[in-house]
């Protein structure tokens, strides 16, 4: 644990540079900014515009070209590739728009992935992963596959999966955009009741405003910089 007070989340002059045959391109430029524990926030911006590097680089998917990005205190730039992704197993839970499931794990098996990464026993994995399907109100759905699952049922066990380890921080890339409106609503609701109950601090890339709406904080991306940071007043329950 950080210091008391202390941001979970701080970047300053974050930047991040990508050769290309035309040069290099500069996806971020100069973001400074924090987030504190138990934050809800919503990053937004069109295409290119740097949000979604900016996810892979707060998740330590990727390593910044110049600045700093502290977690919970610590330095991140001066981690090793296994430090990293030890980091990653304990602190953060991930989210995607894919699924990202195995297709030939049952429910069960792919929400006790990240535990038998961590090297936890097999008995004490399915537990905690059945208690995590329960969660997301799948309990009786842990033997089915995949492909036995809807969008919406394959995505809270991508939700489940993230929660397995019990991270601090879940970071959600465009979690909604292969669902339907009904299906999308559930889902935010989940995600709102994990960030109000539990104090998880969840930071959503999304293009859509009715989806930003369920965070209490907005920040907008456009050619790489930070031009939107603002808290929401009433955010969507």
């Amino acid at each position: 644990m950080g210091t008391p007070g202390a941001p979970l989340i701080e970047v300053v002059d974050l930047e991040k540079d990508y050769p290309t045959g035309a040069g290099v391109f500069q996806a971020l430029r100069g973001v400074s900014l924090r987030i504190t524990e138990g934050e809800f926030v919503a990053i937004m911006g069109a295409s290119g515009s740097g949000k979604s590097t900016f996810m892979n680089l707060l998740g330590c998917l990727d390593r910044p070209t110049r600045g700093s990005y502290h977690l919970d205190g610590q330095d991140v730039s001066r981690l090793s590739s296994d430090q990293l992704a030890a980091l990653r197993n304990r602190e953060i839970g991930f989210v995607f728009q894919g699924f990202n499931l195995l297709p030939k794990l049952t429910a069960l098996d792919n929400v006790a992935l990240p535990l038998m990464y961590a090297g936890t026993g097999r008995e004490a994995r399915h537990r905690q992963a059945q208690a995590m399907l329960e969660r997301v109100g799948l309990g009786d759905r842990s033997h089915h596959t995949p492909l036995q699952l809807s969008g919406g049922q394959q995505q809270r066990v991508a939700i489940a999966r993230a929660l397995a380890t019990r991270p601090r921080i879940i970071f959600a890339d465009e979690p909604t955009g292969n669902l339907d409106t009904d299906t999308s609503r559930q889902v935010m609701g989940l995600f709102s009741q994990l960030n109000r109950e539990e104090g998880i601090t969840l930071v959503l890339v999304t293009h859509e405003a009715d989806i930003a709406a369920y965070a209490r904080r907005r920040i907008r991306f456009q050619d790489g910089r930070v031009v939107e940071d603002v808290e929401q007043a009433e955010a969507v329950a």
